[in-house]
């Protein structure tokens, strides 16, 4: 459909309408590495109903109104009232506009290729707008095969479900020593908007004690919840390529977030190259100005052990100190890892798909990540299994031989 049609109603209904993140890892960039080009791929690590190839003309189509919109006043006005967020930066988004030249579409057989590639600064931010519009599209058609409304019944009931869990928690005893707290992740894999929009604020209204916010900024804005996000992969990712030793770039990303932030958004993300190879780097200096750790991929509670006891080996007190597993988590299983570790340090749950995506049709496992930066290749090497995206074998294994990662799980 035509972006010119009444009928058109585009999923991205504002540039807000994104990860927080997305804007905490721009400010710096623009900062500190303006120039920087870079690469994004999306991919599906999944199989989908039916061959995404099929969504091409509605994903441009989505992407030119995606780059028609430009930040209002009192969007710019919300997001400068975030102490973190600089005037400078703010003025720059007062300018942006994504550029359509720097975004391509794609099909090759049944797939989708979708390649964001041009400054980084002016491309990172596809990233999250690409993914919930692809989701949008695939699960709308898939929806509309089940038949009226039966996706968002179950999901509804889901939902109720998830709210009696809480409610049982609560009452089940004993007090933990901190409290069970879960936020929303789910924009880039989500249903739809409005039903993201039905799930934030229905469990804001039931159960305000456990949901704390969510990583979506239009919503946060919208629903007065609480934005939630500091810093993903490509951000460490980048520090790869931009001159640094390599064995050094884990410090180098972590400094110039100290300097950018200076205190302010201090959770650290670990598994770029892996939970023991961040932990050589992340010594008593960092430590001590970051206030906790996120887990992305591996067993959490190992990964949990391993932050606890590199804690105390630093002698610094775990109550003080955050852990945020955000990593496919569901309730149940964010409730269990909340019994293992409340007493022993602070803990925040972010959960996405199966917050917003939670309707009985299998999701997507999609992605769109950074694959090389300056001409560089960039990777991650997971300490869970699927997750490592990059095509050249030489550097991951220089990657892993650097970071004497035996074992390697393919981001």
């Amino acid at each position: 459909m035509s972006t010119t049609s009444p009928l058109f109603q585009p999923v991205i209904r504002s540039l807000l309408e994104t990860d927080l993140y997305k804007y905490t890892m721009q400010q710096p960039m623009l900062h500190s590495m303006p120039t920087n080009q870079a690469e994004y791929h999306f991919v599906c690590r999944n199989t989908p109903a039916f061959a995404l190839a099929e969504l091409q003309a509605e994903v441009n189509a989505e992407l030119d109104a995606l780059c028609e919109l430009r930040f209002t006043e009192d969007e710019l006005a919300y997001l400068g009232a975030m102490r973190f967020l600089s005037s400078d930066y703010i003025d720059f988004l007062r300018l942006f506009q994504f550029q359509r030249r720097f975004i391509t579409v794609h099909t090759h057989g049944d797939s989708l290729s979708v390649v964001a590639k041009g400054p980084q600064v002016h491309i990172m931010g596809f990233e999250i707008y690409v993914l919930a519009i692809i989701n949008e599209l695939y699960f709308r058609r898939l929806a509309l095969a089940q038949g009226e409304g039966a996706a968002l019944t179950e999901a509804r009931a889901r939902l109720q479900a998830k709210i009696a869990l809480l409610r049982d928690y609560e009452h089940a005893g004993p007090t933990r020593v901190n409290p069970f707290e879960f936020f929303d992740f789910g924009v880039r894999r989500r249903f739809s908007g409005a039903w993201q929009e039905e799930v934030d604020a229905t469990l804001a209204r039931e159960v305000p004690q456990f949901f704390k916010g969510t990583s979506n900024v239009y919503l946060a804005r919208k629903l007065g919840l609480t934005p939630i996000g500091t810093m993903a992969h490509e951000y460490l990712q980048t520090f790869q390529a931009v001159g640094v030793q390599l064995k050094g770039f884990q410090k180098a990303a972590l400094e110039s977030w100290v300097q950018e932030y200076r205190g302010d958004l201090g959770v650290a993300l670990t598994d770029v190259v892996g939970m023991d190879a961040f932990l050589a780097d992340f010594d008593l200096y960092f430590a001590k100005l970051f206030d906790g750790l996120r887990h992305d991929s591996g067993d959490p509670v190992v990964w949990g052990e391993k932050a606890l006891a590199h804690y105390a080996k630093l002698k610094l007190d775990a109550h003080a100190k955050r852990l945020v597993f955000s990593d496919g988590l569901d309730l149940p299983t964010a409730l269990n890892l909340h019994r293992h570790f409340a007493d022993r340090v602070q803990t925040g749950f972010g959960i996405g798909t199966n917050l917003t995506n939670d309707t009985g049709l299998a999701p997507l496992n999609i992605v769109m990540k950074l694959v090389s930066c300056n001409g560089q290749p960039t990777a991650k090497l997971s300490d869970s299994p699927g997750k490592t995206l990059c095509d050249d074998e030489t550097f991951l294994a220089y990657l892993r031989q650097v970071f004497a990662k035996k074992t390697e799980f393919t981001a």
